[in-house]
């Protein structure tokens, strides 16, 4: 749920109201990829419910995510080829956001661009020092700050929440 709280406390209604217009909701059966390792990929997508396992190509689950992850940005910002496979463990269920249709909105909505690219930096960075923790060796960590909330987000998680929940509920309604 942490990149969902990034990205929806960044964007603001109507940018979420546009993501439920032009995304559209795909229900995954256990097993099913929506991101295979090396192929480019047509979309970002926003998990709403259910597990996902990250798997290298060697078959090392690297990772499991659950709703409000977002998946394929980084393929997104910089057009390379997915790092990892990304499949449903169970039934889920995810927002696909056609990657042409996002660039379009971007290329003609300079704030929904600004809110969006920032709230992917947020998100971004907040991943890597994750990943650098990781590799830190356990003594010099200080365990306690390491879920915590960046600062900048701190003041959007209560919004940022109530956007997930309506967007859950927008989707619902169709």
């Amino acid at each position: 749920m942490r990149q969902a709280l990034y990205i929806l406390g960044q964007l603001n209604d109507s940018d979420v109201l546009w993501l439920a217009r032009h995304g559209t909701v795909r229900r995954l059966a256990d097993g099913e990829v929506i991101v295979h390792e090396g192929r480019a990929i047509n979309a970002i997508f926003i998990t709403l419910g259910g597990q996902f396992r990250v798997v290298l190509d060697d078959g090392q689950e690297v990772s499991r995510m659950s709703a409000g992850e977002v998946v394929g940005e980084i393929a997104f910002v910089d057009a390379s080829p997915p790092t990892a496979t990304v499949a449903a463990v169970g039934e889920a269920t995810v927002l696909t956001l056609p990657k042409s249709a996002l660039q379009e909105h971007l290329a003609t909505d300079d704030g929904f661009a600004a809110r969006f690219y920032r709230a992917l930096a947020i998100s971004l960075a907040d991943r890597l020092r994750a990943a650098t923790r990781r590799l830190e060796p356990a003594a010099g960590r200080d365990p306690a700050g390491e879920d915590e909330l960046d600062t900048l987000v701190l003041d959007t998680v209560a919004v940022a929440g109530q956007r997930f929940t309506r967007l859950v509920q927008a989707l619902a309604g169709r």
